[in-house]
Protein backbone atom coordinates (compact mmCIF):
# COMPACT_ATOMS: atom_id res chain seq x y z
CA UNK A 1 0.00 0.00 0.00
CA UNK A 2 1.79 3.28 -1.28
CA UNK A 3 2.02 6.46 0.65
CA UNK A 4 0.28 8.09 -2.41
CA UNK A 5 -2.80 5.88 -1.18
CA UNK A 6 -2.76 6.41 2.24
CA UNK A 7 -2.72 10.34 1.56
CA UNK A 8 -4.72 11.17 -1.24
CA UNK A 9 -7.44 7.75 -1.48
CA UNK A 10 -10.21 6.72 0.67
CA UNK A 11 -9.05 4.01 2.56
CA UNK A 12 -11.66 1.85 4.41
CA UNK A 13 -11.23 1.44 7.99
CA UNK A 14 -11.94 -2.84 7.62
CA UNK A 15 -8.99 -2.77 5.44
CA UNK A 16 -6.40 -1.71 8.09
CA UNK A 17 -8.18 -0.86 11.75
CA UNK A 18 -10.97 -3.66 12.07
CA UNK A 19 -10.96 -6.90 11.87
CA UNK A 20 -8.46 -9.84 11.69
CA UNK A 21 -5.55 -10.00 8.76
CA UNK A 22 -6.90 -13.74 8.59
CA UNK A 23 -10.49 -12.55 7.67
CA UNK A 24 -9.73 -9.30 5.55
CA UNK A 25 -7.66 -11.72 3.74
CA UNK A 26 -10.80 -13.81 2.83
CA UNK A 27 -12.62 -11.05 1.21
CA UNK A 28 -9.59 -9.75 -0.79
CA UNK A 29 -9.61 -9.30 -4.58
CA UNK A 30 -6.74 -11.29 -4.81
CA UNK A 31 -8.70 -13.93 -2.82
CA UNK A 32 -11.69 -13.41 -4.92
CA UNK A 33 -9.97 -14.26 -8.16
CA UNK A 34 -8.06 -17.09 -7.25
CA UNK A 35 -11.38 -18.30 -6.33
CA UNK A 36 -12.80 -17.67 -9.59
CA UNK A 37 -10.09 -18.88 -11.04
CA UNK A 38 -10.98 -22.14 -9.15
CA UNK A 39 -14.39 -22.17 -10.78
CA UNK A 40 -13.56 -22.06 -14.16
CA UNK A 41 -10.91 -24.93 -13.59
CA UNK A 42 -13.50 -26.81 -12.54
CA UNK A 43 -15.81 -26.23 -14.68
CA UNK A 44 -13.37 -26.83 -17.56
CA UNK A 45 -12.33 -30.48 -15.78
CA UNK A 46 -15.49 -31.61 -16.06
CA UNK A 47 -16.27 -30.47 -19.54
CA UNK A 48 -13.57 -32.86 -20.04
CA UNK A 49 -15.82 -35.80 -19.73
CA UNK A 50 -17.72 -34.67 -22.40
CA UNK A 51 -14.86 -33.90 -24.79
CA UNK A 52 -15.47 -30.28 -25.13
CA UNK A 53 -11.96 -29.28 -23.42
CA UNK A 54 -8.81 -30.98 -23.80
CA UNK A 55 -6.43 -32.22 -21.04
CA UNK A 56 -3.99 -29.67 -21.87
CA UNK A 57 -6.17 -26.63 -21.66
CA UNK A 58 -7.22 -27.66 -18.18
CA UNK A 59 -3.39 -27.94 -17.36
CA UNK A 60 -2.66 -24.07 -18.57
CA UNK A 61 -5.33 -23.07 -16.58
CA UNK A 62 -4.44 -24.84 -13.46
CA UNK A 63 -1.16 -23.50 -14.13
CA UNK A 64 -1.89 -20.10 -14.03
CA UNK A 65 -4.72 -19.91 -11.82
CA UNK A 66 -2.97 -18.11 -8.57
CA UNK A 67 -1.06 -15.85 -11.34
CA UNK A 68 -3.31 -12.63 -10.25
CA UNK A 69 -2.77 -9.77 -12.28
CA UNK A 70 -5.22 -6.93 -10.77
CA UNK A 71 -3.77 -3.92 -12.06
CA UNK A 72 -4.14 -5.52 -15.64
CA UNK A 73 -7.59 -6.02 -14.84
CA UNK A 74 -8.89 -3.20 -13.81
CA UNK A 75 -7.50 -1.81 -16.98
CA UNK A 76 -9.31 -4.11 -18.85
CA UNK A 77 -12.36 -3.34 -17.30
CA UNK A 78 -11.95 0.51 -17.79
CA UNK A 79 -12.82 -0.25 -21.27
CA UNK A 80 -15.32 -3.07 -21.12
CA UNK A 81 -16.96 -2.29 -17.38
CA UNK A 82 -17.36 -6.06 -16.39
CA UNK A 83 -15.07 -6.46 -14.13
CA UNK A 84 -15.48 -10.79 -13.92
CA UNK A 85 -15.23 -10.45 -18.03
CA UNK A 86 -12.27 -8.31 -17.10
CA UNK A 87 -10.83 -11.14 -15.11
CA UNK A 88 -11.83 -13.78 -18.15
CA UNK A 89 -9.63 -11.91 -20.42
CA UNK A 90 -7.07 -11.43 -17.74
CA UNK A 91 -6.93 -15.49 -17.39
CA UNK A 92 -6.74 -15.60 -20.75
CA UNK A 93 -4.11 -13.65 -21.95
CA UNK A 94 -2.03 -15.88 -19.34
CA UNK A 95 -3.85 -19.22 -20.77
CA UNK A 96 -2.34 -19.72 -23.93
CA UNK A 97 -4.13 -23.07 -24.53
CA UNK A 98 -6.56 -23.17 -22.27
CA UNK A 99 -7.72 -19.57 -22.57
CA UNK A 100 -10.51 -19.76 -25.48
CA UNK A 101 -12.66 -22.21 -23.13
CA UNK A 102 -12.44 -20.23 -19.48
CA UNK A 103 -16.33 -19.37 -19.08
CA UNK A 104 -17.74 -21.87 -21.56
CA UNK A 105 -21.01 -22.06 -21.01
CA UNK A 106 -21.13 -20.02 -17.57
CA UNK A 107 -22.89 -16.91 -16.68
CA UNK A 108 -21.25 -14.28 -14.42
CA UNK A 109 -23.16 -15.56 -11.08
CA UNK A 110 -22.26 -19.70 -11.51
CA UNK A 111 -18.95 -17.97 -10.92
CA UNK A 112 -19.50 -15.30 -8.51
CA UNK A 113 -22.59 -16.65 -6.24
CA UNK A 114 -20.32 -20.21 -5.76
CA UNK A 115 -17.62 -18.16 -4.42
CA UNK A 116 -19.62 -15.90 -2.71
CA UNK A 117 -21.34 -18.94 -0.96
CA UNK A 118 -17.87 -20.66 -0.35
CA UNK A 119 -16.15 -17.52 1.12
CA UNK A 120 -19.32 -16.67 3.50
CA UNK A 121 -18.80 -20.21 5.06
CA UNK A 122 -15.00 -20.25 5.41
CA UNK A 123 -16.24 -16.89 7.34
CA UNK A 124 -18.62 -18.08 9.03
CA UNK A 125 -15.87 -20.97 10.68
CA UNK A 126 -13.64 -17.92 11.70
CA UNK A 127 -16.65 -16.62 13.55
CA UNK A 128 -17.77 -19.69 14.83
CA UNK A 129 -13.91 -20.09 15.98
CA UNK A 130 -14.02 -17.06 17.66
CA UNK A 131 -17.00 -17.03 19.48
CA UNK A 132 -16.11 -20.44 20.66
CA UNK A 133 -13.08 -18.97 22.41
CA UNK A 134 -15.17 -15.94 23.81
CA UNK A 135 -17.91 -18.84 25.24
CA UNK A 136 -15.16 -20.67 26.77
CA UNK A 137 -13.72 -17.56 28.78
CA UNK A 138 -17.42 -16.83 29.82
CA UNK A 139 -17.56 -20.09 31.04
CA UNK A 140 -14.56 -19.52 33.31
CA UNK A 141 -15.50 -16.34 34.64
CA UNK A 142 -18.89 -17.55 35.53
CA UNK A 143 -17.97 -19.98 37.66
CA UNK A 144 -15.46 -17.84 39.22
CA UNK A 145 -17.87 -15.20 40.26
CA UNK A 146 -21.19 -17.92 40.95
CA UNK A 147 -21.30 -17.05 44.68
CA UNK A 148 -20.64 -13.63 44.39
CA UNK A 149 -23.45 -11.46 45.22
CA UNK A 150 -23.87 -8.21 43.59
CA UNK A 151 -27.02 -5.60 43.74
CA UNK A 152 -29.45 -6.17 40.78
CA UNK A 153 -30.75 -3.31 38.80
CA UNK A 154 -34.39 -2.85 37.19
CA UNK A 155 -35.27 0.04 35.27
CA UNK A 156 -31.55 0.97 36.42
CA UNK A 157 -32.98 1.12 40.04
CA UNK A 158 -31.71 -0.92 42.59
CA UNK A 159 -34.06 -4.09 43.15
CA UNK A 160 -33.06 -7.48 44.36
CA UNK A 161 -29.86 -8.99 45.06
CA UNK A 162 -27.80 -11.20 41.92
CA UNK A 163 -24.72 -13.07 41.64
CA UNK A 164 -21.79 -12.05 39.63
CA UNK A 165 -21.66 -15.27 37.51
CA UNK A 166 -25.73 -15.18 37.06
CA UNK A 167 -25.34 -11.95 35.44
CA UNK A 168 -22.65 -13.28 33.19
CA UNK A 169 -24.52 -16.32 32.34
CA UNK A 170 -27.79 -13.96 31.14
CA UNK A 171 -24.80 -12.73 28.09
CA UNK A 172 -23.26 -16.10 27.91
CA UNK A 173 -26.80 -17.94 27.30
CA UNK A 174 -27.65 -15.81 24.34
CA UNK A 175 -24.21 -16.16 23.14
CA UNK A 176 -24.39 -19.61 23.04
CA UNK A 177 -27.70 -19.10 21.06
CA UNK A 178 -26.53 -16.88 18.56
CA UNK A 179 -23.30 -19.87 18.46
CA UNK A 180 -26.24 -22.45 17.65
CA UNK A 181 -27.61 -20.04 14.83
CA UNK A 182 -24.63 -19.48 12.61
CA UNK A 183 -23.59 -23.13 13.26
CA UNK A 184 -26.92 -23.73 11.48
CA UNK A 185 -26.71 -21.00 8.90
CA UNK A 186 -23.17 -21.88 8.19
CA UNK A 187 -24.29 -25.99 7.51
CA UNK A 188 -26.98 -24.67 5.27
CA UNK A 189 -25.10 -22.40 3.32
CA UNK A 190 -25.66 -23.13 -0.76
CA UNK A 191 -23.92 -21.84 -3.54
CA UNK A 192 -26.10 -21.22 -6.72
CA UNK A 193 -24.29 -24.15 -8.78
CA UNK A 194 -24.22 -24.47 -12.72
CA UNK A 195 -27.55 -23.23 -13.61
CA UNK A 196 -26.53 -20.90 -16.69
CA UNK A 197 -28.16 -16.82 -17.20
CA UNK A 198 -31.90 -17.49 -15.66
CA UNK A 199 -30.98 -21.04 -13.56
CA UNK A 200 -32.61 -23.17 -16.55
CA UNK A 201 -29.40 -24.78 -17.45
CA UNK A 202 -30.67 -24.05 -21.34
CA UNK A 203 -26.47 -23.05 -22.27
CA UNK A 204 -25.31 -26.21 -20.87
CA UNK A 205 -27.75 -28.50 -22.41
CA UNK A 206 -26.71 -27.40 -25.58
CA UNK A 207 -23.26 -27.76 -25.02
CA UNK A 208 -23.90 -31.61 -23.75
CA UNK A 209 -25.76 -32.25 -26.40
CA UNK A 210 -24.65 -35.98 -27.81
CA UNK A 211 -22.45 -36.27 -24.98
CA UNK A 212 -22.52 -38.46 -22.19
CA UNK A 213 -23.20 -35.82 -19.19
CA UNK A 214 -26.31 -34.45 -18.80
CA UNK A 215 -26.61 -30.62 -16.94
CA UNK A 216 -27.15 -32.25 -13.44
CA UNK A 217 -24.05 -34.36 -13.97
CA UNK A 218 -22.03 -31.24 -14.77
CA UNK A 219 -23.09 -29.45 -11.86
CA UNK A 220 -22.55 -32.25 -9.66
CA UNK A 221 -19.38 -32.70 -10.59
CA UNK A 222 -18.02 -29.17 -10.32
CA UNK A 223 -19.91 -28.57 -7.06
CA UNK A 224 -18.43 -31.74 -5.67
CA UNK A 225 -15.10 -30.30 -6.79
CA UNK A 226 -15.74 -26.88 -5.03
CA UNK A 227 -16.87 -28.74 -1.79
CA UNK A 228 -19.88 -27.02 -1.95
CA UNK A 229 -23.82 -27.98 -1.74
CA UNK A 230 -26.20 -26.63 -4.41
CA UNK A 231 -29.76 -24.88 -4.28
CA UNK A 232 -32.00 -26.97 -6.74
CA UNK A 233 -34.05 -24.05 -7.68
CA UNK A 234 -31.90 -20.69 -8.23
CA UNK A 235 -32.80 -18.31 -11.35
CA UNK A 236 -29.23 -16.30 -12.04
CA UNK A 237 -28.65 -15.68 -8.47
CA UNK A 238 -28.58 -17.99 -5.50
CA UNK A 239 -31.88 -17.00 -3.18
CA UNK A 240 -31.01 -13.63 -1.78
CA UNK A 241 -32.93 -14.63 1.04
CA UNK A 242 -29.70 -16.69 2.07
CA UNK A 243 -28.02 -13.67 2.42
CA UNK A 244 -30.86 -12.24 4.81
CA UNK A 245 -30.28 -15.27 6.96
CA UNK A 246 -26.32 -14.85 7.36
CA UNK A 247 -26.53 -11.08 7.56
CA UNK A 248 -29.45 -11.69 10.44
CA UNK A 249 -27.43 -13.98 12.07
CA UNK A 250 -24.53 -11.79 12.31
CA UNK A 251 -26.59 -9.09 14.05
CA UNK A 252 -27.96 -11.50 16.11
CA UNK A 253 -24.52 -12.10 17.79
CA UNK A 254 -23.88 -8.13 17.61
CA UNK A 255 -26.65 -7.38 19.47
CA UNK A 256 -25.84 -10.01 22.06
CA UNK A 257 -22.42 -8.29 22.35
CA UNK A 258 -23.98 -4.68 22.37
CA UNK A 259 -26.02 -5.71 25.26
CA UNK A 260 -23.11 -7.06 27.44
CA UNK A 261 -20.55 -3.92 26.07
CA UNK A 262 -23.41 -1.70 26.91
CA UNK A 263 -24.05 -3.25 30.78
CA UNK A 264 -20.24 -3.09 30.97
CA UNK A 265 -20.14 1.07 30.02
CA UNK A 266 -23.01 1.06 32.66
CA UNK A 267 -20.68 -0.88 35.52
CA UNK A 268 -17.83 0.69 34.88
CA UNK A 269 -18.95 4.38 35.16
CA UNK A 270 -18.29 5.68 39.02
CA UNK A 271 -21.80 5.83 39.95
CA UNK A 272 -21.45 2.10 39.94
CA UNK A 273 -17.86 1.34 39.96
CA UNK A 274 -18.42 -2.39 40.04
CA UNK A 275 -16.72 -4.05 36.60
CA UNK A 276 -14.47 -2.36 34.41
CA UNK A 277 -12.65 -3.51 31.16
CA UNK A 278 -8.51 -3.86 31.21
CA UNK A 279 -6.84 -0.93 30.94
CA UNK A 280 -3.08 -0.54 30.01
CA UNK A 281 -0.16 0.98 32.02
CA UNK A 282 0.31 3.52 28.95
CA UNK A 283 -3.54 3.51 27.61
CA UNK A 284 -4.64 7.09 27.31
CA UNK A 285 -7.93 7.64 28.37
CA UNK A 286 -8.56 11.40 26.95
CA UNK A 287 -6.54 13.65 25.15
CA UNK A 288 -7.75 16.29 27.49
CA UNK A 289 -8.07 14.91 30.80
CA UNK A 290 -5.42 12.85 31.99
CA UNK A 291 -7.18 11.01 34.39
CA UNK A 292 -10.23 9.63 32.27
CA UNK A 293 -10.39 5.95 31.98
CA UNK A 294 -13.04 5.66 29.55
CA UNK A 295 -14.57 2.20 28.54
CA UNK A 296 -13.02 2.68 24.53
CA UNK A 297 -13.63 -1.20 24.28
CA UNK A 298 -17.20 -1.64 25.06
CA UNK A 299 -17.70 1.34 23.32
CA UNK A 300 -16.13 0.25 19.83
CA UNK A 301 -18.38 -3.14 20.84
CA UNK A 302 -21.31 -0.74 20.83
CA UNK A 303 -20.37 1.32 17.74
CA UNK A 304 -19.91 -1.76 15.62
CA UNK A 305 -22.97 -3.32 16.88
CA UNK A 306 -25.07 -0.50 15.77
CA UNK A 307 -23.49 -0.76 12.33
CA UNK A 308 -24.17 -4.72 11.83
CA UNK A 309 -27.78 -4.13 13.22
CA UNK A 310 -28.99 -2.32 10.10
CA UNK A 311 -27.28 -4.40 7.18
CA UNK A 312 -29.86 -7.08 7.98
CA UNK A 313 -32.05 -4.89 6.28
CA UNK A 314 -30.43 -3.96 3.65
CA UNK A 315 -30.04 -7.50 2.74
CA UNK A 316 -34.10 -8.03 3.13
CA UNK A 317 -34.53 -5.61 0.84
CA UNK A 318 -31.96 -7.11 -2.21
CA UNK A 319 -34.11 -10.33 -1.46
CA UNK A 320 -37.66 -8.69 -1.34
CA UNK A 321 -36.67 -6.94 -4.55
CA UNK A 322 -35.14 -8.96 -7.04
CA UNK A 323 -37.44 -9.05 -9.37
CA UNK A 324 -38.68 -12.27 -11.72
CA UNK A 325 -35.18 -13.61 -12.65
CA UNK A 326 -32.81 -11.18 -11.49
CA UNK A 327 -31.74 -7.32 -11.14
CA UNK A 328 -28.17 -6.11 -10.48
CA UNK A 329 -29.41 -3.43 -7.50
CA UNK A 330 -28.31 -5.36 -4.98
CA UNK A 331 -24.70 -5.76 -6.33
CA UNK A 332 -22.74 -2.63 -5.21
CA UNK A 333 -24.12 -2.62 -1.81
CA UNK A 334 -23.62 -6.54 -1.39
CA UNK A 335 -19.97 -5.54 -2.53
CA UNK A 336 -19.76 -4.09 0.89
CA UNK A 337 -22.78 -5.12 3.75
CA UNK A 338 -21.34 -8.73 3.41
CA UNK A 339 -17.58 -8.50 3.93
CA UNK A 340 -17.88 -5.74 6.46
CA UNK A 341 -20.62 -7.05 8.23
CA UNK A 342 -17.79 -10.31 8.93
CA UNK A 343 -15.30 -7.97 9.83
CA UNK A 344 -16.91 -5.82 12.23
CA UNK A 345 -18.36 -9.21 14.01
CA UNK A 346 -14.81 -10.73 14.22
CA UNK A 347 -13.50 -7.74 15.30
CA UNK A 348 -16.28 -7.17 17.83
CA UNK A 349 -15.19 -10.99 18.71
CA UNK A 350 -11.18 -10.20 18.91
CA UNK A 351 -12.31 -7.38 21.80
CA UNK A 352 -15.17 -9.18 23.45
CA UNK A 353 -12.72 -11.74 24.24
CA UNK A 354 -9.96 -9.64 25.30
CA UNK A 355 -12.31 -7.95 27.92
CA UNK A 356 -13.90 -10.78 29.36
CA UNK A 357 -10.92 -12.56 29.49
CA UNK A 358 -9.35 -9.45 31.68
CA UNK A 359 -12.76 -8.08 33.32
CA UNK A 360 -11.94 -6.34 36.63
CA UNK A 361 -14.29 -6.99 39.21
CA UNK A 362 -14.33 -4.66 42.20
CA UNK A 363 -15.68 -6.45 45.21
CA UNK A 364 -14.94 -3.68 47.66
CA UNK A 365 -17.42 -1.62 45.30
CA UNK A 366 -20.12 -4.39 44.96
CA UNK A 367 -20.00 -4.66 48.69
CA UNK A 368 -20.59 -1.03 49.19
CA UNK A 369 -23.61 -1.29 46.73
CA UNK A 370 -24.82 -4.19 48.19
CA UNK A 371 -24.42 -2.21 51.92
CA UNK A 372 -26.30 0.65 50.10
CA UNK A 373 -29.18 -0.62 48.41
CA UNK A 374 -29.22 -4.17 49.42
CA UNK A 375 -31.03 -3.76 52.48
CA UNK A 376 -33.81 -2.18 50.50
CA UNK A 377 -34.27 -5.67 48.56
CA UNK A 378 -34.10 -7.72 51.99
CA UNK A 379 -37.28 -5.91 52.78
CA UNK A 380 -39.02 -8.21 51.31
CA UNK A 381 -37.80 -10.83 53.44
CA UNK A 382 -39.34 -9.20 56.44
CA UNK A 383 -42.26 -8.50 54.79
CA UNK A 384 -42.94 -12.10 54.09
CA UNK A 385 -41.57 -13.35 57.57
CA UNK A 386 -44.11 -11.05 58.87
CA UNK A 387 -46.95 -12.48 57.04
CA UNK A 388 -46.55 -15.85 58.06
CA UNK A 389 -45.80 -14.41 61.74
CA UNK A 390 -49.54 -13.15 61.30
CA UNK A 391 -49.03 -9.77 60.55
CA UNK A 392 -51.40 -8.40 57.72
CA UNK A 393 -49.80 -8.21 54.51
CA UNK A 394 -50.83 -4.85 53.63
CA UNK A 395 -49.84 -3.10 56.65
CA UNK A 396 -46.94 -4.36 56.95
CA UNK A 397 -46.24 -3.37 53.27
CA UNK A 398 -47.02 0.28 54.43
CA UNK A 399 -44.53 -0.05 57.48
CA UNK A 400 -41.98 -0.95 55.22
CA UNK A 401 -42.86 1.31 51.92
CA UNK A 402 -42.86 4.78 54.84
CA UNK A 403 -39.05 3.97 56.50
CA UNK A 404 -37.71 2.85 53.14
CA UNK A 405 -39.00 6.54 52.02
CA UNK A 406 -37.22 7.98 55.23
CA UNK A 407 -34.12 5.51 54.67
CA UNK A 408 -33.62 7.18 50.94
CA UNK A 409 -32.89 10.39 52.23
CA UNK A 410 -30.30 9.39 54.36
CA UNK A 411 -28.76 7.66 51.31
CA UNK A 412 -29.13 10.14 48.55
CA UNK A 413 -27.46 12.30 51.37
CA UNK A 414 -24.41 9.77 51.47
CA UNK A 415 -25.32 7.99 54.77
CA UNK A 416 -25.70 4.45 55.72
CA UNK A 417 -28.60 2.88 55.17
CA UNK A 418 -30.62 3.03 57.93
CA UNK A 419 -33.85 0.62 57.01
CA UNK A 420 -32.85 -1.98 59.30
CA UNK A 421 -32.38 0.28 62.29
CA UNK A 422 -36.29 1.90 61.79
CA UNK A 423 -37.68 -1.29 61.28
CA UNK A 424 -36.20 -3.06 64.25
CA UNK A 425 -37.35 -0.11 66.08
CA UNK A 426 -40.89 0.15 64.38
CA UNK A 427 -43.70 -0.77 67.44
CA UNK A 428 -45.78 -2.61 64.20
CA UNK A 429 -43.01 -4.52 62.86
CA UNK A 430 -41.74 -5.47 66.04
CA UNK A 431 -45.37 -7.11 67.42
CA UNK A 432 -44.32 -10.13 64.73
CA UNK A 433 -40.60 -10.24 64.73
CA UNK A 434 -38.17 -9.75 67.56
CA UNK A 435 -35.39 -7.26 66.76
CA UNK A 436 -33.08 -9.75 65.75
CA UNK A 437 -35.25 -11.60 63.50
CA UNK A 438 -35.54 -8.52 61.33
CA UNK A 439 -31.96 -7.67 61.42
CA UNK A 440 -31.17 -10.95 60.20
CA UNK A 441 -33.67 -10.78 57.56
CA UNK A 442 -32.34 -7.41 56.04
CA UNK A 443 -28.92 -8.95 55.22
CA UNK A 444 -29.86 -9.70 51.92
CA UNK A 445 -25.69 -11.47 51.34
CA UNK A 446 -27.50 -14.70 50.54
CA UNK A 447 -31.28 -13.46 49.07
CA UNK A 448 -30.16 -14.65 45.94
CA UNK A 449 -32.27 -18.18 45.29
CA UNK A 450 -30.22 -20.24 43.18
CA UNK A 451 -29.00 -18.33 40.78
CA UNK A 452 -25.18 -19.63 42.21
CA UNK A 453 -26.46 -23.40 40.68
CA UNK A 454 -27.88 -21.64 37.67
CA UNK A 455 -24.80 -20.02 36.80
CA UNK A 456 -22.69 -22.94 37.00
CA UNK A 457 -25.02 -25.29 35.31
CA UNK A 458 -25.07 -22.59 32.39
CA UNK A 459 -20.66 -22.81 32.54
CA UNK A 460 -21.38 -26.45 32.18
CA UNK A 461 -23.95 -26.11 29.13
CA UNK A 462 -20.95 -24.12 27.29
CA UNK A 463 -18.77 -26.99 28.23
CA UNK A 464 -21.37 -29.20 27.06
CA UNK A 465 -22.16 -27.64 23.68
CA UNK A 466 -18.41 -26.83 22.76
CA UNK A 467 -17.15 -30.45 22.89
Amino acid sequence: MGADTIDHGYLSPFSWRYGSSEMRELWSEVEKRKRWRRVWVALAEAQTEAGLVTAEQVTDLREHVNQIDIARAHEIEAEIHHDLMAEVRTYAEQCPVGGPIIHLGATSMDVEDNVDAARQRDALDIVLNRLRDLLAVFAEQIEQWADVTCIGWTHLQPAEPTTVGYRLATYAQDLLADYEDLQRVRDTLRGKGIKGAVGSGASYTLLLDGTDLTVGDLEARIMEALDLPAFPIAAQTYPRRQDWALLSALSGLGGTLYRFAFDLRLLQSPAFGEWSEPFGKKQVGSSAMPFKRNPIKAENLDSLGRLVAGLPRIAWDNAAHCLLERTLDDSGNRRTIIPEAFLAVDHMLITARRVVAGLVIDEQAIESNMARYGTFAASERVLMASVRAGADRQEMHEVIRENSMEAWKDVRAGKDNPLADLLAANARMTAHLTVDEIRSLMDASGYVGDAPERARAMAGAIREALR
